[in-house]
């Protein structure tokens, strides 16, 4: 078993709206809709992380995110650890910048997008909240 890869994730939230990055289809799961994040690194803690990963790949300063939910998922390729943080106070307006395709969708919309499967806890954490 290779080792768990550990993921910070930002549920971006806005007007009542959710951001989304597409991946792109080189990566792994690709061309499936997610919540912005990416690697926690050595000697980072999962807060660094994900306020370098939302300025990286969306462009934002986060000013306050919130524990929403950790999840462990196995793919058959790949085993991550999810650690998911509500992020509704931020500088700057969410832009993808690695050329992926974006959007802002609602609750209701979420239900229709395709997500890798580990994000299906998110989803139902969302479906669940006063969000």
């Amino acid at each position: 078993m290779s080792k768990r890869v550990h993921v910070a994730v930002g549920v971006i939230y806005q007007d009542k709206q959710f951001f989304l990055t597409k991946r792109l289809a080189s990566t792994h799961q690709g061309g499936k809709w997610e919540f912005p994040g990416g690697k926690v690194e050595k000697d980072e803690t999962v807060h660094q992380a994900l306020h370098r990963e939302l300025q990286e790949e969306i462009a934002i300063d986060t000013l306050a995110m919130q524990p929403l939910i950790a999840i462990s998922h196995d793919y058959p390729d790949k085993q991550v650890l999810l650690e998911v943080f509500l992020v509704d106070q931020f500088i700057g307006e969410p832009s993808a910048q690695e050329g992926q395709e974006q959007g802002w969708f609602s609750k209701q919309q979420l239900l229709e997008l395709d997500f890798p499967q580990a994000n299906i806890a998110i989803l139902e954490q969302i479906q669940q909240s006063d969000l």
